[in-house]
């Protein structure tokens, strides 16, 4: 127990050498990181389908899981919707853990090695993105004007992924350079590429080209690491959530090929991606008209890609585009919610799970899923804080039924590949594992407080048969820690998490 884990020190050991300021800060930061990367874990443990756990045995003192291996591990109650770091320690056998990564090792399952290592650079790299905060309230007085500030306040990363802060390849200095939570500016690169080298959909703008070739924005730790060029022009950027996604001095966001592990993901911007985003972005804005203004979706302005996925580039609006200044509207990601007080209020958390629910609901039974996660997912305020509209961003990973859309006569668009399902369990999950287990329970930060909200937003929903199968069955979610320790599974995996409209939820 408090033994300094070697990611730990590692990062210790860069962080004197560049920023020793914040070696203090660092310290001090680490239980509260360990704690939090742990509760991740044990949600995961409580709830995804993990072959090695046989049972799940909860009692009047907490949780026990039954290994394959005859061994037992306890632990507290999980809340499956929980945003605080509630776990500070559990029991394998007679040993205490407090740290992931070691009762990751420990534990030796299959694939326990590599993701034990993500889990322990996870840890160090919260604590190094908690140390870097200067103090804030949640005084509205001080919330950020620019949409790129909003980004930046989330520190601690996806609410609910042990790998939550996981940067592989990622050295201290280069996380203090690149992190949004650090809020550096960021100078991405222009490499010039021939125009007959590229493909390219929409409108690649005037001032990203060179004559006859394309100047393809390029983030600096792509073009070290990966295309190990330099660049001579460049563009002054702020990183937003997502690090490889960021706000164009007074332009657009532009998205870069990224090719890192980060949370999940290798983030590299496909072929099959460049090929379809002025396709689907015309459609999503036919689409958003359907939402009676509820709904806005950044447009695509532009992608291209060098023929590989090392090399692309998506030039999207920015979302402040749908937030009236003049009427004191501010838009921010539904992440960074949890960095106002709002929340707090059970009645504004009803109005806006009820705004959410009313949009998503409605886009599903139209024939479309959205990917509507905290991320992508934003939301318009008024002057003083309700919830107005919506606005969605990046439409790489949404789902789209051909059938439903024929039967409410909507022109079916030229799709193909992963994006084009009818299946009902792949369009609800992909929705309801979004927005229900990802973004509102994230927003409300417990079971109770999410069964609250969604009990006063859905009683007058249209009562169709998706609405039916949030309200009756199990809540899907993506068993993240599962998919991270199957290295030979593609796709996503999935956990079915208690209903937290029923009692035992709650």
């Amino acid at each position: 127990m408090h033994r300094p884990h070697p990611a730990e020190a590692e990062v210790a050991d860069e962080l004197a050498a560049v920023r020793p300021a914040l070696l203090s800060r660092y310290a001090a930061e680490l239980p509260g990181a360990r704690a939090a990367v742990l509760t991740r874990l044990w949600r995961a443990l409580a709830h995804e389908p993990l072959p090695w756990i046989t049972g799940r045995d909860p009692g009047p003192e907490g949780l026990t899981l039954r290994l394959r291996d005859g061994r037992r591990l306890h632990g507290p109650a999980a809340d499956p919707y929980a945003t605080a770091a509630y776990v500070t320690a559990v029991r394998l056998d007679s040993v205490a853990y407090d740290h992931p990564a070691r009762l990751m090792t420990d534990l030796a399952v299959p694939h326990c090695v590599g993701f034990a290592a993500e889990l322990g650079h996870s840890v160090a790299s919260l604590a190094l993105s908690r140390a870097d905060q200067a103090p804030r309230t949640k005084d509205p007085q001080e919330w950020p004007a620019a949409d790129w500030e909003w980004e930046q306040r989330v520190v601690d990363g996806h609410p609910y992924h042990p790998g939550c802060r996981s940067r592989p390849g990622f050295s201290v200095a280069e996380q203090l350079a690149y992190g949004p939570e650090h809020r550096p500016r960021v100078e991405l690169g222009m490499l010039p590429v021939r125009v007959d080298e590229c493909l390219v959909t929409g409108v690649w703008p005037d001032n990203m080209r060179d004559g006859e070739r394309l100047l393809l924005p390029v983030h600096p730790w792509q073009a070290a690491h990966v295309l190990k060029r330099t660049c001579e022009e460049r563009l002054t950027a702020h990183p937003l959530m997502s690090l490889r996604t960021l706000a164009l001095s007074g332009g657009p966001h532009v998205k870069t090929a990224l090719s890192a592990r980060l949370t999940s993901s290798v983030r590299d911007i496909s072929r099959y991606s460049i090929a379809l985003s002025a396709t689907l972005s015309a459609f999503a804005q036919s689409l958003a008209a359907r939402a009676d203004g509820l709904l806005h979706v950044t447009r695509t302005l532009g992608a291209a890609t060098a023929e590989s996925a090392d090399l692309a580039a998506v030039l999207r609006e920015s979302p402040q585009t749908y937030a009236s200044t003049a009427r004191g509207e501010r838009v921010m990601p539904v992440a960074a919610l949890a960095t106002t007080a709002l929340p707090e209020s059970p009645a504004w958390l009803a109005d806006f799970t009820r705004l959410t629910l009313t949009v998503g609901l409605r886009l599903l039974e139209l024939g479309v899923a959205l990917e509507a996660h905290g991320q992508n997912l934003l939301v318009v305020l008024s002057a003083t804080g309700a919830p107005l509209r919506l606005v969605y961003r990046d439409l790489a990973d949404i789902r789209v039924s051909p059938a439903r859309l024929a039967r409410h006569g909507i022109p079916v668009p030229d799709l193909s590949g992963r994006i084009v399902t009818d299946d009902v369990t792949t369009l609800r999950r992909k929705l309801f594992g979004s927005l229900v287990a990802g973004a509102l329970a994230g927003t409300a930060g417990s079971a109770p407080a999410l069964g609250t909200a969604l009990e006063t937003a859905v009683r007058d929903l249209p009562r169709t048969p998706d609405l039916l199968a949030l309200l009756e069955e199990p809540l899907p979610a993506k068993a993240l820690t599962l998919m991270r320790m199957s290295p030979g599974t593609p796709g996503d995996q999935w956990a079915r998490l208690p209903n937290p409209l029923r009692p035992q939820a709650r």
